[in-house]
Formats: C-alpha cells, sequence, structure tokens
C-alpha cells in the first residue's frame, strides 16, 4: 500500500438547526453503518450530540450543525460541530438527581472508547470514537 492512501472512508452532512434534523442525523448515520456491530451505539451517539448542538448552541433555530463519520477497519469517529454562541465548552457534567438535563455527553462518554472536545466559542466539535477491536490485548488503533 502507498504511504499516502487511506482505507478510512469519511462522510459529511450539514443539517438545518431544527428539532426534526436529529432524527436525519441518526437515520443517516444508521444507513452508512448498516450491518457494522456498532451502528446502534454510533447512531444514539450522534443523536444526543446533534440534539445537544440545537438546544445548546447558536446552532439551533436559523443555525446548522455539520456531521462528520470516519470509518476505519478499527475506528469509528462521529464528530458534530455547532455554531458556537456559549460562554463554555461542551463537557461532561454530575447533575443533581432530580436535573431535568446535564447527563447527555456523561453518557456519550460511558457508550464511546473516547471522548475529545476541539473548539472556541465560536464553535465547538465533540468527536466519539468506537474502537472495532476492544478485546483484552487488543490495539484499537
Amino acid at each position: 500500500m502507498h504511504e499516502y492512501t487511506s482505507t478510512a472512508r469519511v462522510w459529511g452532512l450539514t443539517c438545518p438547526g431544527f428539532p426534526e434534523e436529529v432524527s436525519r442525523a441518526r437515520r443517516w448515520t444508521r444507513d452508512i453503518l448498516r450491518g457494522s456491530p456498532l451502528a446502534d451505539d454510533a447512531e444514539l451517539i450522534v443523536s444526543e450530540l446533534s440534539a445537544n448542538a440545537i438546544l445548546h448552541t447558536a446552532s439551533g433555530g436559523l443555525g446548522s450543525f455539520h456531521l462528520a463519520l470516519a470509518v476505519s477497519p478499527k475506528v469509528v469517529a462521529l464528530s458534530v460541530t455547532d455554531e458556537g454562541g456559549t460562554g463554555s465548552a461542551p463537557k461532561v457534567e454530575r447533575p443533581s438527581e432530580d436535573a431535568v438535563h446535564g447527563r447527555g455527553l456523561g453518557m456519550v462518554s460511558v457508550i464511546a472508547h473516547r471522548v475529545v472536545v476541539h473548539g472556541s466559542h465560536s464553535g465547538y466539535t465533540v468527536t466519539a470514537e468506537l474502537f472495532t477491536d476492544t478485546r483484552p490485548g487488543g490495539h484499537p488503533c
């Protein structure tokens, strides 16, 4: 194989900031990962990250959010980029038992093997990675 050739495949989708677009993001993810044992987890992660972009950033309403999905033999990486507009970066929170919000990114961090947040107040990208080989002694990358 040539040193600059990759077996990874990458897809992208930009969605308007309307709540019904979350189901479109789920369906898109499910269609790309059809037959993969990681499809259900990926669909749940994309649903949560897309909903967070719409509910908690300038992506909601008249804005938009962008999805990227990269698939290689070792990892499925799902990224959602929002339009920012908040004073703080997305983070895993420990809400009180009666809190209505604040559990989603924590759930994503439990399902994914790694979660990374990049960006600034003008827009954040949350990337969740699912490794295909998680057997003891297996090397994810």
